[in-house]
């Protein structure tokens, strides 16, 4: 699956809005992922935190905030977590409202054999 998700810390609001998007139609398969428009993603999810209740956790490390970030709705895999964790604190690092958008292709994750029992 190809996803991709969109960070924007909203200072003014004090919120921070992550929203999360996937290719799901099944004629966009064969198309290289450079390649992919803005109508091919739809809306998975979008979820709003509290901007103060975000930074405190950043201070604690990627770990924490990625605890922080997680919901029933919005819980991305281990990996995606980290990585939009580190993009959370480093717009937070920029004290900007910008957006960022973070792009993932499962067909590009490694996969890495698990060790034999004995």
């Amino acid at each position: 699956m190809r996803q991709k998700y969109r960070i924007c810390p909203m200072q003014e609001e004090k919120i921070l809005n992550i929203k999360e998007f996937a290719v799901v139609e099944k004629d966009t398969k064969n198309v290289d992922s450079t390649m992919l428009r803005e109508d091919h993603f739809s809306l998975i999810c979008e979820q709003d935190y509290d901007y103060a209740a975000v930074v405190r956790s950043a201070a604690g490390g990627p770990g924490e905030l990625v605890e922080t970030l997680r919901t029933p709705n919005l819980y991305p895999i281990a990996s995606y977590a980290e990585k939009i964790a580190e993009s959370v604190i480093a717009l937070i690092d920029e004290d900007t409202d910008h957006c960022i958008e973070l792009f993932f292709d499962d067909n590009e994750m490694s996969v890495v054999d698990a060790p034999t029992l004995q």
